[in-house]
């Protein structure tokens, strides 16, 4: 236990230190800066050492390589309440629009390649998800102070990728995932939790897991390249201390995850990117049990229904499936040029407004750009923008009818990475 503690608190102070990033949910919208200057495209290109979060086969096509880089993300968050205050038993917020303070991150991501034959390679890909990261001034939302929550997950993934036959590759890597989480402010809940001591205000909690993903890419025709990707379940301890507030004792287990994609070059220096990424969010309890009829239930002494039990109250998160087109041109040996747009129905329902207070993952569109300048055979440098325009979710608030409860969000962020060829 003392060595996953020192070994959590090395990942945390090197790749952590305040996770988020442009959101799917609370799923990156790419990874690394390549990828991510073509709003996360890439699932039949690979072209760095970060794409085995992608797609590990796509590591038997990039050779030796390192790559390195840092993503600076600012998301704005709030949340407006309108309608009178009930009294008790109804649940109500105090009209207005609140701002969450937490708004700048940065976030490393690195990986490595290295071929050990001719046909085969190994790596390793190292890349973060966030996105359920807020802050509310005090008194908060639910009248207990300075209110929000903060998960940050980390991933480790040593892949080996094999190019079976002439432009044709599988690959697999054993995910290794780490995640902390803290929560502050939700006292007003006590009385809906299985374990009110395990609920709020327990400083971070930390935890580890493992699964793994696979993958094909390869070329269809002499233009076109295709590529396929599963992710499994992530199977992660509890969050002890976070017991009587997440799911099935303070399970929050990560979701499983599609990718597939195709990449056209018939057009000569320029290619096109189609991907589809599907999130299965709602396999995971903490996650995506709805809030009602189950706070409810636990209002009425329902122990089976109580934050923290198996059947109790989440986010109400639903599945998403986001399409993503990229666009790419080498306008010279030296500079390349990416473009990309992503579209994906956001998770949250406007009945689970309430609890999404503390997480408001409802993004739906992301717009890109990027770059890779070539120094010399060993050295390029590339930078990416990406802006993710305010969307907003409405609905009653289901504790007080006479309450409605609107999130919003949009982001901005620029990335830079260097690549070294050797």
């Amino acid at each position: 236990m003392r060595l996953k503690t020192a070994l959590g608190m090395a990942a945390a102070s090197a790749f952590l230190p305040s996770v988020a990033s442009a959101t799917n949910g609370y799923f990156s919208h790419g990874y690394g800066t390549i990828s991510s200057g073509m709003a996360g495209a890439g699932a039949a290109l690979a072209q760095d050492s970060i794409a085995a979060a992608t797609n590990p086969a796509g590591l038997a096509f990039v050779g030796d390589r390192m790559d390195g880089g840092l993503e600076l993300f600012s998301p704005r968050r709030k949340y407006e309440v309108e309608g009178p205050m009930a009294p008790p038993p109804a649940f109500s917020l105090q009209p207005g629009s609140y701002q969450s303070s937490r708004d700048a991150f940065a976030i490393p991501h690195f990986g490595v390649n290295h071929r050990i034959t001719e046909h085969q390679a190994l790596g390793v890909s190292v890349f973060a998800n966030g996105g359920m990261n807020t802050s509310y001034p005090a008194p908060g939302p639910f009248g207990g102070g300075r209110t929000g929550v903060n998960l940050e997950q980390l991933f480790i993934a040593p892949t080996w990728s094999w190019e079976f036959t002439d432009n044709q590759a599988i690959g697999f890597s054993p995910l290794i995932a780490y995640q902390r989480f803290e929560a502050k402010g939700l006292g007003a809940f006590e009385g809906f939790s299985s374990d009110p001591s395990a609920l709020t205000n327990n400083g971070t909690d930390d935890a580890w897991g493992y699964g793994f993903q696979i993958g094909w890419q390869g070329g269809i025709t002499d233009t076109l390249r295709g590529g396929l990707s599963f992710r499994t379940i992530l199977e992660m301890e509890e969050f002890e201390q976070y017991q009587g507030l997440f799911a099935e004792q303070g399970d929050f287990d990560i979701p499983s995850m599609f990718n597939a994609g195709v990449a056209w070059s018939g057009i000569q220096d320029h290619w096109i990117l189609l991907d589809v990424q599907h999130i299965r969010y709602s396999d995971i309890n903490s996650v995506g049990n709805p809030m009602l009829p189950a706070l409810g239930m636990a209002q009425m002494g329902d122990p089976d229904s109580q934050l923290g039990a198996d059947n109790g109250p989440g986010f109400g998160w639903e599945d998403m499936t986001i399409v993503k087109l990229g666009w790419q041109w080498q306008q010279t040996d030296q500079q390349t040029w990416r473009a990309g747009v992503s579209y994906g129905e956001q998770p949250v329902q406007e009945e689970e407004v309430l609890f999404n207070i503390l997480a408001p993952g409802v993004q739906e569109w992301h717009f890109t750009g990027g770059f890779t300048r070539q120094f010399s055979d060993s050295l390029e440098l590339s930078g990416s923008v990406f802006y993710s325009p305010r969307n907003s979710v409405k609905g009653d608030n289901p504790l007080n009818p006479e309450q409605t409860i609107e999130l919003s969000m949009y982001q901005v962020g620029v990335s830079a990475s260097v690549g070294w060829r050797y």
